[in-house]
């Protein structure tokens, strides 16, 4: 098949990687002038275990497959990562029955390397921590997620894929048993292509319903979330992550590290209307109130505004967390087309599991 990728994001060049890699003709589209410009950029950057996730949905599914298979992608393509491991700590006896069921829905999901932690335990880790119980997860990690989308990229032209930058794609429609799509920008062009795979991220849904013939009551409402990080001056505290008990919408205000040594802080979330990415520095007040519960020696004047990230999310305050949203022919009855919506966290980490599901709704 001629496949049309639209999106340069860590998911788009590991779908269009694992098509090219089956021998299909791939061309990306990216209405930016580089790749990862998108959510893939502004993000954590942690390697997810999979436990917080149903362990029927595809967000489980996905984690656990795309862990495994993202680690020892970074192994084959010397993609910097570290397997630094996490500790999901509890402050009270409400979290602490969070932590524990989700140290049970890890269990079920078929994460290895869990393990349940007295407060005691988890201080004898992490000397600067205070909590009264902890999980700990010896498979989560952090990673270069630049230095994997440039890895994902090599691999696609390796295998004669390319990558078409400044290409708004304005419309998709349908032509006999294939697809023209109009691309926008200084060169407007118009293609036919076998197939079309939509993986534009926050623009998934305005893309979507660009697309001739699929079903506008398919397309779920977009909610922004989004996410701001606090950088901390000084040496790391920790050399694991620190996750807290999850919050509405998010994970919690935990500690990151980088590959460098740094630590931050976030995301914590914000619902917003329009997409803005400026860290407003009087959100400070809610980080050190948030960390301090689990990090009471955190200095005064300790954190600074780092950078923020939005969440393509399909659910909105108080609502039930979504799971991905892979919508193809079998469900959509058009061949040669796949919708992805809600690619937020563990998108990532799922990364290559999802491509492998997206080629393999195309092959049918």
């Amino acid at each position: 098949m001629d496949v049309l990728v639209i999106g340069a994001g860590v998911v788009g060049l590991a779908v269009a990687r694992a098509l090219a890699l089956r021998g299909h003709g791939v061309i990306v589209a990216e209405s930016t002038g580089g790749i990862g410009n998108g959510v893939s950029s502004r993000n954590s950057e942690v390697i997810h275990a999979g436990m917080y996730y149903p362990s029927a949905s595809l967000r489980a599914r996905h984690c656990v497959e795309g862990r495994r298979r993202l680690y020892a992608f970074c192994e084959n393509h010397g993609v910097p990562h570290a397997k630094c491991g996490k500790l999901i700590v509890a402050t009270n006896d409400l979290e602490q029955a969070k932590i524990e069921g989700i140290y049970e829905q890890g269990r079920a999901n078929g994460v290895e390397g869990l393990s349940y932690l007295t407060g005691e335990e988890a201080k004898a880790l992490e000397p600067n921590l205070s909590c009264t119980g902890a999980v700990l997860s010896q498979e989560t990690g952090i990673i270069d997620s630049h230095a994997l989308m440039l890895a994902l990229q090599g691999d696609l032209e390796d295998a004669g894929g390319v990558i078409a930058f400044h290409a708004p794609v304005e419309r998709v429609i349908r032509n006999g048993t294939g697809w023209n799509v109009h691309v926008g920008g200084v060169e407007a062009t118009e293609i036919t292509v076998d197939a079309v795979v939509n993986a534009a991220g926050l623009g998934s849904q305005a893309l979507a319903r660009a697309t001739e013939g699929y079903p506008t009551e398919r397309v779920p409402p977009l909610v922004l979330a989004k996410g701001n990080y606090f950088g901390c001056i000084g040496r790391p505290a920790f050399s694991r992550l620190i996750y807290p008990a999850p919050v509405d919408g998010g994970l919690g205000t935990h500690v990151t590290l980088d590959l460098a040594g740094r630590m931050r802080f976030g995301p914590d979330v914000e619902w917003i209307e329009r997409e803005e990415y400026e860290v407003d520095p009087g959100r400070a007040e809610s980080f050190y109130a948030s960390i301090r519960r689990y990090w009471p020696g955190l200095p005064d004047g300790a954190l600074v505004p780092d950078y923020s990230g939005i969440r393509p999310k399909l659910t909105g305050p108080g609502e039930k967390a979504a799971d991905f949203m892979i919508d193809g022919p079998a469900e959509h009855d058009l061949p040669g087309l796949v919708h992805l919506f809600g690619i937020e966290s563990p998108g990532l980490t799922s990364c290559l599991s999802i491509a492998e599901d997206v080629a393999e709704r195309l092959s049918v």
